[in-house]
């Protein structure tokens, strides 16, 4: 009930996980979640990350721009946890799946979307997510061996789903 991917190269997750919320919305799959936007703006700088609410027309700023010198950590919290909170309360229209655009720093630190993920697994509702190999480690800790790895590419995170959320569907 728990899959997570790991692709290699700056954004290719995002765009995988972008890539399987309008498929299967397309498709008419009641979703909740956020998948995450990389916005090349200025050559100066680096890009702006924005969340896209699954099932809304919401878009959630989640990076702060630190000048062009900066070297800490461009997350913004407060988008963050915004973006949390319109998840959380999708979670009430039982979604078929929940797609969170990573399990990452925050959630390995128990913020971010780690209790959204938790609520839905207790809830019975699939979790799709990316990781890096950074946050692995946390990963594996929140997921107790649950987390099942899913090749990156768009034929298997599509049979996964499928077969994950088979029965939710009907």
């Amino acid at each position: 009930m728990l899959g997570y991917v790991m692709a290699q190269g700056r954004g290719a997750a995002d765009k995988l996980l972008a890539d399987l919320a309008d498929n299967l919305a397309a498709r008419g799959w009641p979703l909740a979640g956020v998948v995450q936007l990389n916005l090349e703006r200025r050559p100066d700088r680096l890009c702006d990350m924005e969340l896209r609410v699954l099932g809304h027309d919401h878009m959630v700023r989640i990076s702060q721009d630190l000048g062009p010198q900066a070297r800490g950590c461009r997350l913004d919290p407060t988008g963050l946890e915004h973006a949390v909170g319109l998840v959380e309360a999708a979670l009430d229209t039982r979604p078929a799946l929940l797609i969170i655009n990573k399990f990452g720093k925050s959630e390995a630190e128990g913020r971010g979307f780690r209790a959204v993920i938790g609520r839905a697994l207790a809830e019975d509702i699939p979790v799709q997510t990316a990781v890096s190999t950074g946050n692995l480690a946390g990963f594996e800790a929140f997921s107790a061996g649950l987390g099942t790895p899913i090749e990156p590419d768009r034929a298997s995170l599509l049979a996964w789903v499928e077969e994950t959320c088979a029965a939710r569907l009907g």
